[in-house]
């Protein structure tokens, strides 16, 4: 049961036209109340087909703003419509929408105010055909950031992530970056804000038309997860203060 409360899925999309209706064909509108795609200044038609498509809440940004910046433009469109959860989903279909329903209950009833969608608990990563190399990285990087952080999350960067309202009025999402370092400041506002995280295992798929950042960007990404940990425990330690949190 969701308890009456309003689920609104977003989409940060980016050259998604050739995997956007799969992903929106497996979303559970009997959950789901309203989709907001917000379309980062694509060089191909995502955003004129979300609309086609019948996407409640179709933006487009006039230049790139980068995945930080497009997730910012949908969470403030969430809170706008009025979300009680505003649930994640790539338009790449690399995670399931079938999860929807179940992280939205878990929210609903108050198990947990988030809920990341995990690659690594189970097998879900290198059987979907996570290359190697990334989940080497993802399992160094997590060990890491779980003694940095003092938690004890499997993984800190899946894009597969449930919000309640509460959550995203209570952290300053904003001040994050607009690249993808986002995400892990933004999962370090919300220890820091006294918010508990659950994890739901979760299957995914790596193909060619999925999105996936290049080494270097990949490597840009590790060492900024790197500096966010030690400057978080640096805070926790009252050694460091910053405006995000």
């Amino acid at each position: 049961m969701i308890r009456n409360q309003k689920v609104v899925v977003v989409m940060p999309a980016y050259n998604a036209a050739q995997t956007l209706q799969r992903t929106l064909r497996e979303i559970p509108r009997e959950v789901v109340d309203e989709v907001i795609l917000v379309d980062d200044c694509s060089n191909d038609n995502t955003a004129q087909l979300a609309r086609e498509l019948g996407v409640e809440h179709v933006i487009r940004h006039d230049s790139n703003k980068g995945y930080g910046g497009n997730q910012k433009s949908c969470y403030k469109k969430a809170l706008e419509v009025g979300a009680d959860i505003a649930i994640m989903v790539h338009p790449d279909y690399q995670y399931s929408p079938k999860l929807i329903e179940s992280m939205a209950y878990i929210i609903a009833n108050g198990v947990y105010p988030v809920v990341l969608g995990s690659r690594i608990l189970g097998k879900g990563a290198m059987k979907g055909g996570m290359p190697l190399i990334k989940y080497v990285s993802n399992r160094i990087l997590t060990l890491f950031q779980n003694v940095l952080i003092n938690q004890k999350l499997s993984e800190y960067h899946t894009g597969y992530r449930a919000f309640s309202k509460e959550v995203l009025e209570g952290i300053r999402f904003e001040k994050n970056s607009d690249d993808f370092v986002f995400d892990n400041q933004m999962l370090c506002q919300i220890f820091k804000a006294g918010f508990e995280i659950g994890e739901v295992t979760c299957p995914t798929k790596y193909f060619k038309e999925a999105s996936s950042i290049n080494m270097t960007r990949s490597a840009i990404y590790g060492l900024g997860v790197i500096r966010e940990s030690l400057l978080y425990r640096l805070h926790a330690l009252g050694l460091f203060e910053t405006a995000r949190y």
